[in-house]
């Protein structure tokens, strides 16, 4: 499908809605489909999608799509439509299918900021993050006060290499949006990348101190953690790489920057333990087993050392992953529901 074009000149200024993942409303299932029903045979003249948006609501985003397929097939020059399944599809992960949509609808109408927001996001799951940069830019611009549109396109130009641009952006995010822990341990990652590795530890900390008592977000830990280690501090690492363990034992890499630390301090009993719970984690990842393999033979357990490096050569042969998956990373988008 060809890039999406829209002329801009006179895009409208549409107040964002609070961040999707935040704040969905609860809707009972039984209560939904009773009112998507109705709607069908009486649709609402004050909202006529109103029944793909509580399916949506609840999310139930088969339902949603299948609904606004069957409302386009009469109603072909919705633009609110084309947009709202748009929208649906994008949560579906389906970027180019709801890249069609918005291209569909933006041949009646221009897109808002907080339909923009989705194609920008699209361009981010499809790794396009040049015409990702140009839609979330174009949010910043229709709406400049919008703290979240700022972190968007941050971690867009972090993922383009661009880190002074991407430390700005978070910089303005976190004006707009004070103590927005994400935004603060994403600005330490820019820093980082832009040698300063002081003012990054400084990130990381201010993210871990506003996370207060009952931390839920382990990435400033496992950075910070992860910075010290590079820089040889490894006393002052592993309490770091613990706790982000802790706050997020199903994330592979926390796992493995604490085995590596362990390794490091020639513990190879707990750097083994560490590596075994990764490998459980992201078992097709080839590093992983490489590391474990090394450990298993610096402890004199050969077979299992080679066993490891079998895996390891086999994952390699057929181009999988090297490296260790951070799901808890915040690369992918987090538009919000029109």
């Amino acid at each position: 499908m060809g890039r999406l074009t829209i002329d801009m000149s006179e895009a409208s200024s549409g107040r964002l809605m609070k961040i999707l993942q935040h704040g969905r409303m609860i809707v009972a299932v039984a209560v939904l489909c009773a009112q998507a029903a109705h709607a069908l045979q009486e649709p609402s003249p004050a909202d006529p999608l109103a029944p793909a948006r509580a399916f949506l609501a609840s999310d139930q985003l088969p339902q949603s799509e299948a609904w606004l397929h069957i409302y386009l097939r009469s109603h072909p020059f919705s633009a609110d439509a084309h947009f709202l399944l748009g929208y649906v599809l994008f949560r579906e992960q389906k970027a180019k299918d709801s890249l069609s949509e918005f291209t569909e609808g933006a041949k009646v109408r221009r897109p808002n900021a907080e339909e923009l927001l989705t194609v920008g996001s699209d361009y981010v799951l499809l790794a396009d993050y040049t015409d990702a940069d140009k839609w979330f830019t174009e949010v910043t611009r229709i709406t400049p006060n919008d703290a979240n549109a700022w972190y968007l396109l941050g971690r867009t130009r972090y993922n383009e290499n661009l880190f002074d641009q991407a430390a700005t952006a978070f910089q303005r995010t976190l004006v707009l949006h004070p103590r927005y822990v994400e935004a603060e341990n994403n600005l330490g990652l820019c820093l980082k990348e832009l040698n300063n590795s002081s003012e990054a530890a400084k990130s990381f900390e201010t993210a871990i101190e506003w996370e207060g008592s009952t931390p839920l977000d382990a990435q400033p830990f496992l950075n910070l953690g992860m910075l010290l280690t590079d820089e040889g501090e490894l006393d002052k690492a592993t309490p770091y790489l613990q706790r982000a363990a802790s706050i997020a034992p199903k994330n592979p890499k926390t796992h493995e920057e604490l085995g590596a630390a362990y390794q490091a301090q020639k513990n190879f009993h707990q750097a083994q333990f560490e590596y075994e719970q990764a490998v459980a984690l992201a078992p097709d990842t080839s590093a992983l087993h490489f590391k474990l393999g090394q450990v298993y033979r610096k402890q004199g357990s050969m077979e299992l050392a080679r066993r490891e490096f079998d895996i390891c050569a086999k994952i390699n042969s057929t181009h999988s992953s090297s490296t260790t998956p951070n799901p808890y990373l915040p690369t992918s988008p987090t538009a919000r529901q029109p």
